[in-house]
């Protein structure tokens, strides 16, 4: 792959070997990843472009059912042949080390907060009981103390008028 515009076309079917990711949703070791790679010669390096799919599991940040979430991201990066502080990857030994990328590229499109579905109603929040569906939960308004004395000032001036 030295000669520029020299293009080789790969896919890597394999297991994971370690967990990706630590949040609330993570690719678990073992699980089955696919990656679709291009890898184009370039004067100064090798472009990768690749398509990874692979499936997370996670929790609902709701109500707390499991989950499952098929990832599904592409990226595009520069190994460049010389170390360079321009370039984050480099060719070694003819050698493209592609897990840091392929790590960050999945971990990256993980969300932070997974949910079941988009209207879960999730918990009961007395009870810890799942909500069922439709359920709207009534909204208790609270005063805010700071407002207690106009308040009061506001009933004071209602009884007057009443007078």
């Amino acid at each position: 792959m030295h000669r520029p515009g020299e293009m080789r076309e790969r896919t890597l079917d394999f297991a994971v070997p370690e967990k990706l990711g630590e949040g609330a949703a993570a690719v678990a070791p073992g699980e089955n990843i696919r990656i679709d790679l291009r890898l184009e010669g370039l004067h100064d390096g090798i472009l990768v472009s690749a398509e990874v799919d692979t499936v997370a599991r996670a929790e609902c940040g709701r109500c707390l059912d499991p989950v499952q979430i098929d990832v599904q991201v592409e990226f595009q990066e520069l190994f460049a042949y010389s170390p360079d502080e321009a370039f984050d990857y480099v060719v070694r030994d003819d050698q493209l080390d592609l897990e840091p990328v392929v790590r960050d590229a999945v971990v990256l499109s993980l969300p932070f907060q997974p949910v079941c579905r988009p209207d879960c109603p999730g918990l009961d929040p007395l009870t810890g009981e799942r909500l069922p569906d439709g359920f709207e939960q009534e909204v208790e308004e609270t005063p805010d103390p700071r407002w207690a004395a106009l308040e009061a000032l506001r009933e004071d001036l209602d009884t007057n008028e009443k007078r």
